[in-house]
């Protein structure tokens, strides 16, 4: 029995088995990439299954970095391929969470909204899942929603989601919705073998849930040969052209270009009833591609945080470089460095001294400040391209304030209650909030800038939009000495008077943002900040090149470079 009244928008979901990180965000982005490459209106949504309100008190090591929409949501780090993928901003309701809908669903119950009814996983709990999954396609602003459901089918957590996947295939109708399910297709180096036994497994347990897939698309490290995609659809009930090829790429920017070959965008419109003869176009997407894997030079930027060990916990800021090395036509290489070690001023030195560029992260806590404020003074001594992010932003004004201006307990609150000179402290209406959920500014704000700025220039206008997630701010009480001792605030948010950019005017290139561009960075809009520090990285490299070895060396202080964890952007 199919719904009656109007159909805004077709239906799409993603699923995973066999193995978490299959890449289900990358192949969901990517999908939506040629759809809307053929003129189509998209937008991708994601259900994940832990009971979190949302991933923002979560550890980074948990979970990786947590993203943040205009809307200020705290979201799941897929958002962000979503967005650099689409080049469209996602919002709150494009991240769900086990949590969001059961606190729902208990709300509801409490205000008596059940009357009195017993309130179960089905039809209560699968019921408000349908009603976020249709949310977006409600509005009419879409022809196709994506829906990523996290996690791997078989899950305990993931139970419900795949049940409200099989109501609304019944209840939408045939050609309403399609249902795609990523699995692992493992070459076996002892048999010399590619075997197909877990998509099997996987599929099985799918329809065990009654869910047949339309689409299998199947991660492996060879080509499947057709006698396997035979096989693979022979068992799982599809035909041989709806078992697609994932093979390994060396970015996630190949991806769509490689489900184009497989024609996963022309399988998915027929079996969805959907004309179009459009071809899709990815030129721009084709010449990013082609900057990318041909650089003219390598920048060697050093990322200093605090949750270096796992790399998805700053994953938007390496993305960023991505984006800003192909637009500068030259390899990026981070070199994730762990703010501990640089404790040790000597150290710090032998560290840093063989980078072109110094980013100091984001992050929360007192663990691994006193390396980052070392980090912050070397490069402004010694006259390396600086980006203070956030965090990075307050360990550049600490530290200004205690080598510069002779405040040596300067201090933030968050590291120093008690500090007597709090030039970063907390915002004055959040001083009472004790729900960690709460008590941060989130989301998009304006920032004006000075016309005379290095900031005005690199963005080319006079007032910005940028997100934020933070606690702490620029104390203004210390606004006049900052600027008159030479760190400038020229970024000023116009409806609170709070600094958003801090600069250093006789230094080639040092910013400080409180704010944290790396999640407005596209492939087909990189980030004017990243980009303009990596072309300051690239300035600062050919000046050391030019540069007598004799002068080089009295500019280290004789230190040799060290050896640090390094990895490249470019996989």
């Amino acid at each position: 029995m199919a719904a009656t009244g109007p159909k805004s928008a077709k239906y799409i979901f993603v699923t995973g088995g066999v193995t978490s990180s299959l890449g289900k965000g990358i192949i969901a982005s990517s999908l939506a990439k040629l759809l809307q490459a053929r003129g189509l209106s998209v937008t991708i949504q994601k259900f994940d299954p832990y009971i979190n309100i949302d991933p923002g008190t979560l550890n980074p090591y948990e979970h990786g970095e947590c993203y943040v929409t205009d809307d200020g949501a705290e979201t799941d780090l897929d958002l962000g391929h979503y967005e650099r993928f689409l080049n469209r901003p996602t919002s709150q309701a494009n991240n769900i969470t086990t949590g969001r809908i059961y606190n729902n669903v208990i709300t509801r119950e409490r205000r008596g909204d059940f009357l009195g009814k017993t309130v179960q996983v089905v039809p209560h709990i699968t019921d408000e899942i349908k009603r976020n999954i249709r949310l977006l396609g409600d509005t009419g602003q879409y022809d196709i929603v994506i829906t990523e459901i996290g996690g791997c089918v078989g899950d305990i957590e993931s139970l419900p989601f795949v049940e409200a996947v099989r109501q609304l295939k019944f209840e939408l109708g045939e050609k309403d919705t399609l249902v795609i399910h990523l699995t692992l297709v493992p070459y076996l180096q002892s048999a010399g073998e590619l075997k197909t036994k877990p998509t099997q497994h996987s599929v099985r347990m799918l329809l065990e849930n009654g869910v047949q897939p339309d689409i299998i698309v199947c991660r492996t490290e060879h080509p499947l040969p057709q006698e396997i995609r035979r096989k693979i659809a022979l068992f799982c009930n599809v035909q041989v052209s709806s078992v697609i090829e994932a093979a390994d790429a060396s970015t996630i920017y190949d991806v769509p270009l490689l489900m184009q070959k497989e024609r996963l965008d022309q399988r998915a419109l027929y079996m969805m009833g959907l004309y179009n003869d459009k071809d899709a176009d990815l030129e721009e997407w084709k010449s990013f591609l082609g900057r990318l894997k041909n650089p003219g030079d390598t920048v060697k930027i050093g990322l200093v945080g605090k949750y270096v060990e796992l790399k998805d916990a700053y994953k938007s800021i390496a993305e960023a470089f991505i984006h800003a090395g192909a637009q500068n036509e030259c390899k990026v290489q981070l070199e994730w460095i762990q703010s501990e070690t640089l404790v040790d001023e000597n150290h710090c030195a032998d560290v840093l001294s063989g980078l072109d560029a110094v980013l100091v992260a984001p992050g929360f806590g007192e663990r691994g400040i006193d390396g980052k404020i070392n980090a912050v003074r070397l490069a402004r001594e010694k006259g390396i391209p600086f980006l203070g992010i956030c965090l990075g932003m307050q360990m550049a004004v600490i530290e200004y304030a205690r080598n510069v201006m002779g405040i040596a307990d300067a201090h933030s609150t968050e590291m120093e209650p008690e500090t007597a000179n709090p030039v970063i402290s907390l915002m004055a209406g959040q001083k009472d909030v004790t729900n960690k959920g709460g008590t941060m500014r989130l989301g998009s704000y304006a920032c004006k800038l000075k016309r005379d700025s290095l900031a005005h220039k690199i963005y080319g206008k006079a007032t910005i939009q940028e997100r934020h997630r933070h606690r702490y701010e620029f104390n203004n009480d210390y606004l006049d000495q900052f600027e008159k001792a030479g760190l400038r605030p020229t970024g000023i948010n116009p409806d609170t008077g709070l600094v958003e950019i801090v600069e250093l005017a006789n230094h080639p290139w040092f910013v400080g943002v409180q704010f944290h561009p790396e999640l407005k960075s596209t492939v087909l809009n990189p980030h004017p900040l990243f980009v303009k520090f990596v072309g300051a990285a690239l300035t600062y490299k050919q000046q050391k090149q030019n540069t007598p070895i004799s002068a080089t060396a009295d500019a280290t202080s004789g230190v040799e470079t060290t050896p640090v964890e390094t990895a490249e952007v470019i996989g």
